[in-house]
């Protein structure tokens, strides 16, 4: 998920972010939360230059909030492979903050990324979850 940073951002401690992040995945619906056994979900200040790397069209350093890495639930097989790596979630700390303002923003743009990451997880394509997270907004 990318964005484009606001004039100021906010600053939580490391360990205040990571609890955030927890609180999201818990308040998941238990029909998707139970379907995650395989993800490790990691907090990270900025994107890696290997991971901007692996992606088409290459996203700005600070404008991607996170990224999921791996095999979609909707094509991996249905028994365990040998050798196959545990997907991964990274959410990123310093840009989700320079996005936000407030506390509360924060919390609702991690809420916002991470769910958006699981999408991709459970197949959905870029477009797919850019329309859903519009219609999602009208409704509010």
């Amino acid at each position: 998920m990318t964005s484009s940073p606001k004039d100021s951002g906010i600053r939580l401690e490391p360990g205040e972010f990571g609890e955030l992040v927890d609180r999201a995945v818990e308040e998941l619906p238990e029909m998707f939360r139970r379907r995650l056994d395989n993800i490790s979900i990691a907090v990270e200040d900025y994107p890696s230059d290997e991971v901007l790397g692996s992606m088409r069209p290459r996203p700005p350093r600070h404008g991607l909030l996170g990224v999921y890495i791996g095999v979609p639930y909707t094509v991996r097989p249905g028994f365990p492979v040998s050798g196959m790596m545990p997907d991964h979630i990274e959410l990123y700390q310093r840009n989700i903050e320079s996005v936000c303002r407030t506390r509360e923003e924060v919390v609702e743009q991690v809420r916002q990324t991470l769910i958006h990451e699981v999408g991709h997880y459970f197949g959905l394509d870029e477009r797919t979850l850019r329309r859903l997270e519009s219609a999602g907004k009208r409704r509010r």
